[in-house]
């Protein structure tokens, strides 16, 4: 076996301890610092039950544990700097999304990684989950063009509203999750996203006044498929409609059931926003009757990966990437691409038009 990969873990809030705990666990790593400017390097420290070193910056993690990768995982409006810190320094690259705040950004970061020679990859989850690529296979079996129902509305209270208030210091709803819905969204169209409408609302004094806690976007594929994505934040969001998942074709339907994790009280559960318990599959054939020939297939799938199993594939995908040099270039172009969807929505609710991706890279 290769030896261990020496890896920082940068920011531990919530998806900073989840990484942290699985490379923890994983014999591809050793742990070997915790960066953060608060106490809660500490907390994590304690958690992990181990004499992991803290360091308040990257900068002194990098000079002093002489790391082999960096794991970021701090807000939004930070990664684009830490990730071109860690590549300069010679290290590999995991980042949570979304990749940067900007296109041009997110550009700037691939670039830097493919002139150091180092890996990036950008912690898209549900590319781990394998109910989730089920249920990107059975799309492509439905036909074209395609319409595909998604979204995340999360009323959210206490910390879980203080961090959503935080995040949106430096980007809205829309954009936070949406990449991860756009990502699929792409992978179940195969087809260039073209343009973006979308609406947002400002639905609580507590967020600044330029910001907006809910959105929903329209995106429009090159070969006629269609999708939307809705996110909104906050306490005053219902719990009635936060988990829709479906895609649509000219032969049927497949749509996500999660009866449980699509339940009362779950919306702001991180855990419940990867589950899906079951796959719905609806075939639209008619007899001569004009009655459907099949009935609907229910597949079920009790045992799918929680979130730190999930975690733990993303970091195992990272550590397969450096030790067998795997290409990652459609993996970051796809990165970039959803990234100037979610971001060309938040231009169209500001703006109040229809944006064309094209414009996002000029």
């Amino acid at each position: 076996m290769a030896k261990p990969l020496r890896i920082v873990v940068v920011g531990c809030g919530n998806m900073g301890s989840a990484h942290a705990q699985a490379l923890n666990a994983m014999p591809e790593f050793v742990l070997c610092g915790l960066v953060a400017r608060g106490e809660s390097k500490a907390r994590l420290q304690n958690a992990l039950q181990s004499a992991v070193a803290l360091y308040d910056t990257l900068d002194d993690a990098l000079l002093d544990a002489q790391p082999d990768a960096v794991c970021i995982a701090t807000w939004p409006d930070t990664h684009e700097a830490l990730a071109l810190n860690a590549l300069e320094a010679g290290c590999h690259v995991f980042i949570e999304k979304p990749l940067a705040t900007t296109v041009s950004g997110a550009a700037r970061v691939v670039d830097a990684a493919t002139r150091a020679g180092k890996k990036l990859v950008v912690g898209y989850i549900l590319r781990q989950h394998p109910v989730w690529l089920r249920f990107i296979e059975l799309s492509h079996t439905l036909g074209k063009p395609l319409v595909m129902r998604m979204n995340l509305n999360q009323q959210s209270a206490g910390e879980a509203w203080q961090t959503h208030k935080a995040l949106m210091q430096s980007l809205s709803p829309i954009v936070d999750c949406g990449v991860h819905y756009i990502d699929v969204m792409c992978q179940m169209a195969q087809s260039a996203p073209v343009a973006v409408s979308a609406i947002g609302a400002r639905l609580s004094p507590d967020i600044a006044s330029h910001q907006y806690n809910y959105g929903q976007l329209q995106v429009r594929f090159s070969d006629g498929s269609v999708g939307w994505y809705e996110a909104g934040w906050g306490p005053m969001m219902s719990q009635t409609a936060f988990f829709v998942k479906d895609v649509i074709g000219p032969l049927g339907a497949a749509s996500i059931v999660a009866r449980e994790a699509g339940g009362e009280g779950q919306s702001a559960n991180v855990e419940a926003h990867t589950r899906t318990e079951s796959l719905r599959v609806h075939h639209a054939q008619l007899d001569a009757a004009g009655q459907f020939v099949n009935a609907d297939e229910w597949i079920e799938t009790a045992d799918e990966p929680d979130h730190f199993a999930l975690c733990r594939r993303e970091q195992q995908f990272f550590a397969n990437a450096i030790a067998n040099d795997v290409s990652l270039e459609r993996h970051l172009q796809q990165a970039i691409d959803s990234l100037a969807v979610v971001l060309a929505a938040d231009r169209a609710v500001r703006e109040q038009r229809t944006v064309l991706i094209k414009e996002m890279y000029q």
